[in-house]
């Protein structure tokens, strides 16, 4: 009887984790096609040069918003579960944490500014979207909700926040206006965001605000855990947002609206591999219990399920290139169509990345991803530094490719155990590899 109550309180657990992931799986998927067709519609609206002002000024705070985070994403849903009596010293600390680093990203965007050819307007632009940053400090709120596995009261303030936040961009396209007025939304859209988070936290949790306290013990232990998290944030956004940067700089905003264009298209399509790789890698890591060969099996055929996804979709983009990026963002931005023929390639490398990203992380191995992040990072400045003057904005798209490929394989001939896993992610394009081992 004990047995079956055990089971049957396992089985309840399961179906409640089951169903809190549906809902944000359905939220981040409405939020990827919304932000689409608006961002497409924004992008029209704008032009390339001033939608090359909105793109860059959103790097450039991107650049210095992760600080803001501190990496405690995933440590305070972690520390909540292993104490729970601690839940207000834990919340609490965290929220003055995220809000110290928001008002520290200003300050460094302060000082930054000074290093770039920005205008006023642009510095205008990245400061009231930084300023976003610091609303964003009641995302804490999200990691209550995570560890009680009620996500959908998050997914709600999201999607809630999400329409007010599109019909406002409409609103603005239809009336007109402004650059800036598309600025202020961002800064519009993480209010809101906070506003809700509030709500659903006064009306749906069992905890009282008044008991949320700022701790030194709980800081500095949340600081220690965090740090190698926080340098690794800084590496992946600086490897995602450093060719707008330097395109801006060494070209001008028109060339950086164009590329931002033709980046909507090519990353758009990314979010399959990230659901197909959250779904099946967990059987993968069953299947590590099982036996090794029944592991490295799964694990090659996610990577062929992926990478030829990829493959495909890079062909038929490739053809069509011309005629969609005509048909979606208008005759000023057909140019950009060559851009997206080069980044939509990304897409295989992209596919290894991911799937070995999950692998590393299995094998504990987290030290090689913040290594092949920041050698990612440094190639690519590199490369961009010398093309971009040389060939243009097409240079950018090939040394984000080349950056890729040695990221993803070439980096992986360097460790003994990564070569071994480089030998399963070259059977993909050639099975035979198989009768070999390294």
């Amino acid at each position: 009887m004990l047995a079956r109550f055990k089971s049957l309180k396992q089985h309840q657990g399961f179906i409640k984790y089951l169903k809190n992931t549906s809902w944000l799986l359905a939220e981040k998927i409405l939020r990827i096609i919304t932000g689409l067709f608006i961002g497409i519609w924004v992008a029209r609206y704008l032009g390339p040069e001033q939608f090359g002002i909105y793109s860059y000024a959103q790097s450039f705070v991107s650049l210095f918003a992760v600080i803001a985070t501190f990496g405690l994403d995933s440590i305070v849903v972690r520390e909540i579960l292993k104490d729970e009596r601690k839940i207000g010293e834990i919340i609490g600390s965290s929220f003055y944490l995220k809000l110290f680093g928001a008002f520290l990203v200003l300050m460094f965007l302060a000082v930054a500014v000074n290093f770039t050819s920005n205008d006023n307007q642009t510095n205008l632009l990245v400061f009231i979207i930084a300023s976003s940053t610091i609303f964003q400090s009641f995302n804490v709120v999200d990691f209550y909700f995570q560890a009680k596995v009620k996500s959908k009261y998050i997914v709600k303030a999201n999607i809630i926040s999400l329409f007010i936040s599109s019909v406002v961009k409409i609103i603005l396209i239809l009336y007109e206006a402004p650059l800036v007025a598309f600025a202020w939304v961002v800064l519009f859209d993480s209010i809101i965001l906070a506003i809700g988070f509030i709500y659903f936290f006064y009306r749906k949790s069992d905890f009282k605000i008044k008991k949320l306290i700022l701790k030194q013990k709980v800081v500095i232990s949340l600081m220690k855990d965090s740090w190698p998290l926080i340098l690794s944030a800084i590496i992946v956004t600086a490897y995602m947002k450093i060719d707008i940067i330097m395109l801006k700089e060494f070209l001008g905003e028109y060339e950086v609206g164009m590329y931002s264009a033709s980046s909507r298209i090519s990353e758009a399509w990314y979010f399959i591999p990230v659901l197909v790789t959250s779904s099946l890698f967990p059987g993968i890591l069953n299947a590590k219990k099982i036996d090794k060969i029944t592991y490295e099996n799964r694990l090659r055929n996610l990577y062929k399920v992926l990478v030829w996804m990829a493959v495909v979709v890079s062909i038929v983009l490739t053809f069509i290139a011309d005629n969609l990026m005509l048909l979606l963002f208008g005759q000023e931005y057909v140019a950009s169509a060559d851009i997206l023929m080069i980044q939509i390639w990304s897409g295989i490398f992209i596919s290894f990345l991911m799937v070995s990203n999950k692998w590393l992380l299995a094998e504990n191995k987290t030290r090689f991803i913040f290594i092949r992040g920041l050698f990612g990072v440094i190639i690519n400045i590199i490369l961009n530094y010398i093309f971009i003057p040389i060939y243009g904005v097409n240079a950018a798209a090939f040394t984000s490719l080349i950056t890729l490929i040695f990221t993803s394989l070439i980096i992986d001939v360097f460790t003994k155990d990564t070569r071994r896993h480089l030998h399963i992610k070259l059977c993909v394009f050639n099975p035979k590899l198989m009768k070999f081992e390294i």
